[in-house]
This record gives structure tokens, C-alpha cells and sequence, in this order.
């Protein structure tokens, strides 16, 4: 049985496309209201990353799950944007139980394998406020809102479980990711004591839009993609799904200040991707692509 959200308010804060529009649309599915935002709509055009995915796709699709989906267009790193968005959650709904803080937009700015000296100080510090500054002002406003009622959620969206572990081959791209980890394991402190909990979650290798646009497949065709590994790959609905789930749980406050993977959500709920596998990357990075071992996804999904 899936457990109900029906009565709940989520923000998930980047929700135009990938983990975050798949969070957004698995809560709608659970009855939530959940407010969608980002920089790229129908009625002011793409952001910079040009892609053509917008908020009111992901609004219509939290609708046609069975959610009420709210597209609020919303710049995260200005913090005014931010405050009148939690102004009218509040005076819309007058209540926030759940908090996606998906908020990244910066592929565009990594170079992959620079050292500090070599990589673009601008790119870097771009993507250091894409991807960190954004959070932080968003759990600046609403978090207040929150808090009121016992029970909140708090998500930061990261990529890895790791803050000692391997370098990700970016400094920026590095710090960004480690940090949110940092931000649900602080948040985690503060919003204890008003009955809320805090916590990161991961995907494995996703298969976002721009990565299937990239291989030159589709969700229903990814299988037959040229790149090495691809058959281990997850839809951002492996994700969704758990954070949904978690959302859900009355005793999620037992996860609060630690980092999750997909695959651990989906063995805690009994879960499974899209095409009812449960994929786990982790187990399969660490024991066939780390050690250089040719493909093979038997037992790991």
C-alpha cells in the first residue's frame, strides 16, 4: 500500500527537470500540493542552460499523477524571489511539511579533470552559488514556515555519500556536493527540536533528460545506448520514489542528519525503478567500474 500525503504542502526547489520534477510528480502521486520551481517556464522563457523543460510540465504531471501541482517561477540565489515564494505557500496553504532542495544548474559551469589553478575561478564560483548559496537562501525562508508543525522533512538533493572519500575530479564541482552534505547534517541540528528531520539523498547514475538527449535514446529506449556501464544507470524515478516514501513515513525522524542513496531508500520502502528492477550503483561502481571490470549489471539490478 502506498501511503497518503493527501493534506501535505512540498516545495521542491528545482523541479523543472530530472530527480527533481520525478520527486515532484511521486509526491503528487502520494495526493501532496506540491509547488514546483525553477528559472525555465512557458511564460518567461528557458534559463541559461537552455533546455526545454519547464515548470509547468512538472505541475501538469504532479496533476495527472494525482497531486496538486502549483508552477511558481522562482530565480533561488535572489533571495526576494525566494521570501515572496514563502509568503504565498503561507498564505496559500499556511503550512510547508516537506522541503526538496534540489536547486543545481551547474554542468554548465564544471570543467572536469582542471586543477584549482587551471579551472575558471568565475565557472567555479558560479557553480558554488548555483549549487550551495541557492539551498542556503531557500532554507532561509522556509524553513520558519516549516517548522510550525512537528514533522517536517528537509531533503538536500547531492550526488555521493561520501564527505572523506574519493575527489570528484572538480574542486567546485567537489565542494558543492560535499557541502549540501553538510547543510542536511546541520539542518538536521537545528530543525531536531522542533520535531523536524534532515536529510541527503543521492541518485545513482541517473538518466536525466540531458543524459538521454546526450546518448541519443529515450526513457523507453535507454537499454539500447552506446556508453560503456549504461545498463546500471537508473530513471530519476528510482530517486522519486524513495524521497516520496520517506516523505510518507511517520518515523522517518530515525534517518534524520545522515546521507541516503537511492537504492538504500528502495530497499528500506520495498521499492523498485520504472521498469521494476531496483538498481543498486553503489555496489556496482565500487565492485565492476572502479576496479575496470567489463559490464555486467547481473546481480545488481
Amino acid at each position: 500500500m502506498t501511503a497518503s500525503m493527501k493534506g501535505s504542502v512540498a516545495l521542491v526547489a528545482g523541479a523543472t527537470r530530472a530527480s527533481g520534477r520525478a520527486i515532484a510528480i511521486e509526491l503528487g502521486a502520494r495526493g501532496a500540493t506540491v509547488y514546483v520551481t525553477g528559472r525555465s517556464s512557458r511564460l518567461s522563457g528557458r534559463s541559461e542552460l537552455d533546455r526545454p523543460e519547464t515548470i509547468e510540465e512538472t505541475a501538469e504531471a504532479v496533476e495527472a499523477a494525482g497531486g496538486s501541482g502549483i508552477a511558481v517561477r522562482v530565480d533561488h540565489s535572489v533571495p526576494a524571489e525566494v521570501a515572496a515564494l514563502a509568503g504565498r505557500i503561507e498564505a496559500e496553504q499556511g503550512r510547508l511539511d516537506v522541503l526538496v532542495n534540489n536547486v543545481w544548474g551547474g554542468d554548465m559551469f564544471t570543467e572536469w579533470g582542471k586543477p584549482v589553478w587551471e579551472h575558471s575561478v568565475e565557472r567555479g564560483l558560479r557553480m558554488l552559488h548555483q549549487g550551495v548559496d541557492t539551498h542556503l537562501i531557500t532554507s532561509h525562508y522556509a524553513l520558519p514556515l516549516l517548522i510550525r508543525r512537528a514533522g517536517g522533512l528537509v531533503v538536500e538533493m547531492t550526488d555521493g555519500k561520501a564527505v572523506y572519500g574519493d575527489y570528484r575530479e572538480s574542486i567546485y564541482y567537489d565542494l558543492v556536493k560535499v557541502s549540501v552534505i553538510r547543510l542536511a547534517q546541520a539542518q538536521s541540528a537545528e530543525v531536531r527540536s522542533h520535531g523536524g528531520t534532515a536529510v541527503a539523498v543521492t541518485p545513482g547514475w541517473l538518466r536525466s533528460e540531458r543524459m538521454l538527449d546526450k546518448y541519443g535514446v529515450t526513457e523507453q529506449t535507454w537499454q539500447s545506448a552506446d556508453a560503456e556501464h549504461f545498463g546500471i544507470t537508473e530513471s530519476p524515478h528510482f530517486v522519486g520514489r524513495g524521497v516520496a516514501a520517506l516523505a510518507a513515513d511517520p518515523s522517518r525522524a530515525r534517518f534524520t542528519g545522515q546521507t541516503l542513496a537511492a537504492i538504500d531508500l528502495a530497499t528500506e520502502y520495498d521499492l523498485t525503478d520504472l521498469d521494476g528492477s531496483r538498481p543498486d550503483f553503489p555496489r556496482y561502481f565500487t565492485e565492476v567500474m572502479a576496479p575496470g571490470h567489463p559490464p555486467d549489471t547481473t546481480g545488481y539490478r
